[in-house]
C-alpha cells in the first residue's frame, strides 16, 4: 500500500496522460462519426458535472465572503480595484499581441485562400445578438430581475450582482445573519468535496474533449497554421513569464511558486479550454494560499467574466494575422482604433458562448478584413482556446493575490506553509 501511494501520479500527470491519449485516440479514430459522437458525449458530460457544482461555490463562498467583509466602502474599494486592474493588463495583453503581429507578421507565410474553411454560422447569430443587444443592454443585464433564473441559464454576472448585495444584507442583520453564513459555508465545505469526486474523471473527460477534436479536424488540417498556433502560444507563455512576472515582482511574490500553486488547474484548464472546469478548485486554492476567502470569492468569479488575458492576446493577433494574410496594411491610426475597439468588444461581450471567436467577428470589419476570413482559422480555434483559457486562469490567480496583498489581507504565514507543502509533496511522489 505504502509503495502504490508513493507513485501515486498527480492530478496534473493525470490529465496530461489524458491529453496525450485523447490526440492517440483522436488520430485513430479520424472522421469516424460514432466515435466522435462517443467522445463529444462523455466531453459534454464531464464539462456538464464542472457547471453543476460552479454557481452554487459561487453563490455560498461569495456571499460568506462579503458578509464578513461586512464594509460597503470596502467592497467598493475593492471593486474599483479590481476593474481597474483587470482592465489595466487586458490592455497590455491586447498590445503584446498587436507587437508580436507587427514584429513577425504571421500572416505573410500563408496563403489564405489555399485553407480549408469551416462553417461559422453560429458565432455569427451570436455575434449579431451582442451587437444589436449594445453595450447598455450588457450592462443592464447584470442586475437580474429573477435570480433564480440566473441560475438556471448559468448566467454568472447576475448571480455574482445578487450574491455581493445578499451578503452585505446577512452582514447588515448582525447576529441573525450568523445562521446564514454558517449554512453557506457548509454548502461550500459539501461542494468542495462533491470537486474533489468529480476532478477523478477529469482525465476521462479531457481525453475525450481533446479526442473529439483531433477526429473532427485531423493533425494534417493544422499544418497550414502551425506557425501562427506556435507564434500565439509563444506570446501567451511571454505574457506570463514577463508581464506577470514583472506584477508578481511588484507585489514581493514570485509567478513561479503561483504556477506551483495553480498547475493542476490551469493543466485543467488548457486540457478542457474550460474556465468554469477550474474556477471551483481556484477559489479553494487561492484561499489556502493565503489570500482571504472574502477577496477570493470576489475576484475570481468576477475575473471569469472580466479579466481575460488569454483571450486578449489572441484576438489581437488574430485580427493582425487576418488583415496580413489579405494583404491590408494598417496604418498606426487604424491599430490604435483597433486597441480601441478591442477594448470595448471585449468586454461588451465577455461570457457569451465562443466570445474570443465572437469578438473577432465584431472586430475584424473595422480594420477592413472580410469576415469570410474567419471561416479559415475556425478551425484551429479550440486548440488555440485551450492556451487562452489557461492564460485566463493564471491571470485571474494572481488577480486575487495581488487585490489581497493591497488589501492586507495575504497571509504571508499560510502561503508560505502551503508552499512547503507542496514541495513536500512533490518530494514524496
Amino acid at each position: 500500500m505504502k509503495r502504490y501511494r508513493a507513485y501515486r501520479l498527480t492530478l496534473g500527470w493525470q490529465i496530461l496522460i489524458g491529453l496525450v491519449l485523447g490526440i492517440i485516440l483522436g488520430v485513430i479514430f479520424y472522421q469516424n462519426k460514432t466515435a466522435i459522437t462517443a467522445m463529444q458525449n462523455i466531453g459534454t458530460m464531464f464539462i456538464s458535472l464542472i457547471q453543476m457544482i460552479v454557481l452554487p461555490i459561487v453563490v455560498s463562498c461569495l456571499t460568506v465572503g462579503i458578509a464578513n467583509m461586512g464594509d460597503i466602502k470596502k467592497l467598493g474599494r475593492v471593486g474599483g480595484k479590481t476593474l481597474i486592474y483587470f482592465e489595466v493588463m487586458s490592455t497590455i495583453a491586447i498590445i503584446l499581441g498587436m507587437i508580436v503581429a507587427n514584429v513577425f507578421k504571421p500572416g505573410d507565410f500563408i496563403n489564405i485562400h489555399a485553407l480549408h474553411s469551416q462553417d461559422i454560422s453560429a458565432y455569427v447569430q451570436t455575434a449579431k445578438h451582442a451587437s444589436d443587444s449594445g453595450i447598455w443592454s450588457t450592462i443592464m443585464g447584470i442586475i437580474p430581475t429573477n435570480f433564480f433564473n440566473s441560475l438556471s441559464t448559468g448566467d454568472m454576472m447576475p448571480v455574482i450582482f445578487f450574491s455581493v448585495f445578499f451578503g452585505l444584507g446577512t452582514a447588515a442583520i448582525g447576529k441573525q445573519g450568523k445562521v446564514i453564513i454558517d449554512l453557506l459555508d457548509a454548502i461550500s465545505q459539501v461542494m468542495f468535496r462533491v470537486t474533489n469526486w468529480v476532478m477523478h474523471v477529469a482525465p476521462i473527460g479531457v481525453c475525450a474533449l481533446i479526442g473529439v477534436t483531433v477526429a473532427q479536424l485531423g493533425l494534417s488540417a493544422l499544418a497550414p497554421l502551425g506557425y501562427f498556433i506556435l507564434l500565439a502560444y509563444a506570446t501567451m507563455a511571454l505574457f506570463i513569464v514577463v508581464f506577470m512576472g514583472i506584477v508578481a515582482r511588484i507585489f514581493k511574490f514570485s509567478i513561479f511558486d503561483l504556477l506551483r500553486v495553480i498547475k493542476d488547474e490551469a493543466v485543467l484548464a488548457f486540457s478542457t479550454a474550460s474556465s468554469e472546469a477550474a474556477l471551483p478548485k481556484m477559489i479553494d486554492k487561492m484561499d489556502k494560499y493565503g489570500v482571504s476567502k472574502g477577496i477570493v470569492s470576489f475576484v475570481i468569479p468576477t475575473g471569469y467574466t472580466f479579466n481575460l488575458d488569454g483571450s486578449a492576446i489572441y484576438q489581437s493577433l488574430a485580427a493582425l494575422f487576418l488583415a496580413q494574410a489579405y494583404h491590408i496594411h494598417l496604418s498606426l491610426g487604424q491599430q490604435l482604433t483597433l486597441l480601441v475597439v478591442l477594448m470595448i468588444t471585449s468586454k461588451g461581450m465577455a461570457g457569451v458562448p465562443g466570445a474570443s471567436f465572437v469578438v473577432l467577428l465584431a472586430t475584424v470589419s473595422t480594420i477592413g478584413v472580410p469576415m469570410a476570413g474567419l471561416t479559415f482559422i475556425a478551425g484551429i480555434d479550440r486548440l488555440v482556446d485551450m492556451g487562452r483559457t489557461a492564460v485566463n486562469v493564471v491571470g485571474n490567480s494572481l488577480a486575487t493575490v495581488v487585490i489581497g496583498k493591497s488589501e492586507n489581507e495575504f497571509d504571508e504565514e499560510k502561503s508560505e506553509a502551503y508552499l512547503k507543502k507542496i514541495k513536500a509533496d512533490k518530494a514524496k511522489a
